[in-house]
């Protein structure tokens, strides 16, 4: 089929089209005349099908936090009460809570990773478009073991003391029900029926088939005493509901956390619970707060330096090839379109190593181009046929680039197994563009180059 070259035109014509539509920003089209009445955008697409199931934004780039700016946290984990054998282990269990926590904040792309030299044990938090440098430590870094106490034997409840058993944690004891034994926790605002917390958020606790029995059981022996609800078992409790009789009788519906709360603590918490807690404490070493202007000075100064860098090995190329170096050219447009397409539908998150990786990819793609063009140069001095030589040309540099990119690839994938956020997003980039340069050097390339022999062949017969 592809053997066509009109086929082949068509498809490197499709593909070209659905790139640019993919790549292209949110761009206004007005043509208003005699003829024609055009209002309407192309480009910047935000594509929902099958009622939401399926969703891929395409109105920007996914931009990492040197690009789009946003907060860097360094935290070590104290693992000295934890077995040595089982530290590495406490430190990806903790790394999993904490990614957990920032994905529950709604921001994208974050990177969270652990470091371990010698006996310190960190772990790496970067929120890309977030500033609030203290509610993100505050959220992260606390703990946040959610337990529920009743008094002990020896405790009366009254009214009276109240206050004392608020403000006296050896007053209470674990009852062996934690947030461990939750679904979930949600924000909500008090009805009207409570009247003492009407319109202030509270936190609505989602059981567990196994926790609601254990709550019910609970509950049944502190009819009209409170049960309290310590987070880390700290402080003073979150919230000392009096059990009511009605509720003695069995949980029929979440229990509701009433407290001081404003709905940015209530959110906090309840992703503090959902998450769950941190199997060892951790303190901040490191907090940075990187602005978004910057950002979008290096990425324009990037691009600019792709697309001089693009020009100049353009010219290069019509120089050096003349005509097979204008249809080089091109090929590399279509390169530079198809990849970042790529980039917007994995999609990538584009850091200034990133788009290192994409520039130095342009420059393999014109590698491949060199060595074909150079061996269809040799067939032709040798006195071989044009058709022939192209052919030749095409089939005998192909180990050359085979090999080159394949040594290329390996190395893309090595550091992208073992390295960090910045060395993984130049590797991922770098990969990307070496096999879009494959399919632009041997398949777009070589049918520029056919297609421009018929022609020829056709004028000159």
């Amino acid at each position: 089929m592809f053997k066509n070259i009109y086929v082949r035109l068509g498809l490197i014509s499709a593909l070209t089209t659905l790139a640019l539509l993919i790549v292209l920003p949110r761009t206004p089209i007005k043509m208003n005349n005699s003829f024609i009445g055009l209002d309407t955008t192309i480009g910047g697409y935000n594509i929902e099908l099958s009622g939401g199931k399926f969703k891929k934004d395409l109105r920007d780039f996914k931009k990492g936090l040197d690009l789009k700016g946003g907060i860097r946290i360094v935290l070590e984990a104290d693992v000295s009460k934890i077995d040595a054998g089982e530290r590495d282990i406490a430190l990806e269990s903790a790394k999993d809570v904490i990614s957990k926590r920032v994905d529950l904040l709604g921001v994208t792309e974050p990177y969270v990773a652990t470091t371990k030299s010698g006996d310190q044990y960190r772990i790496l938090v970067e929120i890309p478009g977030l500033d609030n440098v203290t509610e993100a430590v505050n959220l992260i870094g606390q703990t946040a073991q959610l337990t529920f106490k009743q008094l002990k034997p020896e405790n009366e409840w009254s009214e009276d003391k109240m206050f004392e058993y608020y403000t006296t944690p050896d007053s209470w004891e674990n009852t062996g029900i934690t947030g461990a034994d939750l679904k979930g926790a949600d924000v909500v605002v008090a009805d009207q029926t409570d009247i003492q917390n009407q319109g202030k958020p509270q936190i609505k606790l989602r059981f567990s088939d196994e926790g609601r029995e254990k709550f019910s059981e609970l509950a049944k022996k502190n009819v009209n005493k409170p049960i309290a609800l310590y987070l880390d078992e700290t402080g003073v409790p979150l919230s000392m509901p009096v059990v009511s009789a009605d509720l003695a009788q069995g949980l029929t519906d979440d229990p509701v956390i009433s407290g001081d709360f404003t709905f940015e603590t209530a959110k906090s918490l309840s992703i503090q619970i959902r998450a769950g807690a941190l199997p060892v404490p951790v303190k901040v070493l490191e907090q940075e707060t990187i602005g978004a202007t910057l950002g979008a000075e290096s990425v324009q100064k990037s691009f600019f330096a792709a697309g001089v860098g693009l020009l100049l090995v353009v010219l290069f190329l019509i120089f050096r090839y003349g005509r097979l170096g204008i249809l080089a050219g091109v090929a590399l447009f279509i390169y530079s379109v198809l990849t970042l397409a790529i980039f917007k539908l994995v999609p990538v998150v584009l850091t200034l190593p990133g788009i290192a990786g994409f520039i130095l990819s342009i420059g393999m793609a014109t590698d491949a181009n060199v060595l074909v063009f150079e061996r269809v140069k040799e067939e032709l001095f040798w006195g071989k046929p044009k058709n022939l030589a192209i052919h030749l040309g095409f089939d005998r540099a192909w180990n050359s680039i085979k090999d080159s990119n394949i040594s290329s690839l390996i190395t893309s994938f090595i550091l992208f197994q073992f390295g960090s956020g910045p060395v993984k997003g130049f590797a991922l980039t770098l990969a990307i563009g070496i096999a879009v340069s494959l399919f632009s050097s041997i398949f777009v390339v070589r049918t520029f180059i056919e297609f421009a022999n018929v022609r020829g062949e056709k004028k000159n017969a």
